[in-house]
């Protein structure tokens, strides 16, 4: 795996022009931990990287399935500004996307001199001692990671997409639980985002408006009303979360707008400073790829003008 991630692979992207100066940025791999991620006596699964859009497609669309070596891949500018960002790509729990959600939109954001780290991470049906919050410690012990690594400790955020988005919003919702044991001075560190962009993001886990398959992956098939509460975003909402950007398109027919709709609402009662877009038209899963000609093209812009807004670059 580690191999089919650090290949320097150049992405011709309609809508990426902005990103050309990014796209000689280097790439190296970090495992997220040093020995090996925690409670895995009990897992047998075994990773592997699925190619959706066999070569020679034009757009690359691979998946990591089966987790078992959570790592970052490190997008350095040519102009760091100081900048680091933890990005968590979707895959309803079931994968991890490599390409549309992670290094087309990393490649975008190096070019406005944020250092990127996507994250692969553990997925939680697969038999995981901690369950569904596997994917929170790789999200606490990766930010931690980046702040230990980053120019400026005090600018370091996430982003992450569809079910990356509560990946995301976990870590800056429950950024200070203690689901694992310490393993080294990284985790002295805080694991709270600076900011938190998430982008069509599975938020609720409460049937009216969950998306079903990211709810079954993480909390089985008949959850009890108590694990969908914990496990849902906007009951977890509170007063010291960081600012967060939300980004939805209101014809999302797998994952219903109302998951940015009630997550934002929350943050607005708890006084979270808080920013939503919401689009008619672009659908789930549109990264950067599915957006030509649509208004939805401009998230990213609005993405760094909130940024510049906030003092992150």
């Amino acid at each position: 795996m580690a191999a089919d991630w650090t290949r320097r692979t150049l992405l011709t992207v309609t809508g990426l022009a902005a990103a050309a100066p990014a796209l000689a940025a280097t790439r190296r791999v970090i495992p997220i931990w040093p020995n090996g991620p925690p409670g895995g006596a009990g897992v047998s699964v075994t990773e592997a990287v699925v190619e959706r859009s066999p070569p020679p497609a034009a757009l690359r669309d691979r998946y990591v399935t089966h987790v078992r070596n959570p790592a970052l891949t490190v997008f350095e500018p040519a102009k760091p500004n100081g900048a680091s960002l933890l990005m968590t790509p979707g895959g309803g729990y079931k994968w991890v996307v490599m390409d549309k959600e992670g290094y087309e939109c990393a490649e975008r954001f190096a070019a406005a001199g944020v250092t990127v780290y996507v994250a692969s991470y553990r997925l939680p049906a697969d038999g995981w001692a901690a369950g569904p919050a596997a994917p929170l410690q790789d999200a606490q012990r990766a930010l931690r990671l980046v702040r230990s690594m980053a120019p400026d400790p005090g600018r370091v955020g996430v982003m992450g997409f569809s079910a990356g988005g509560h990946v995301a919003g976990c870590l800056s919702l429950m950024w200070d639980q203690p689901v694992y044991a310490p393993v080294d001075a990284v985790d002295g560190l805080s694991a709270r985002p600076d900011l938190s962009m998430l982008i069509y993001p599975v938020a609720t886990m409460h049937p009216a408006f969950a998306h079903a398959g990211s709810r079954e992956q993480l909390l089985g098939a008949a959850p009890t009303v108590a694990r969908e509460t914990a496990w849902s975003l906007e009951d977890n909402a509170r007063p010291d979360a960081p600012p967060t950007f939300l980004l939805h398109a209101g014809d999302d027919t797998s994952v219903p707008v109302d998951n940015s709709l009630r997550l934002y609402d929350a943050l607005r009662a708890a006084r979270v400073p808080a920013e939503m877009h919401v689009f008619e038209e672009g659908g789930h899963g549109f990264g950067l790829r599915y957006t030509t000609g649509k208004p939805v093209a401009a998230w990213p812009e609005l993405v760094v003008g909130w940024w510049r807004r906030r003092g992150f670059v």
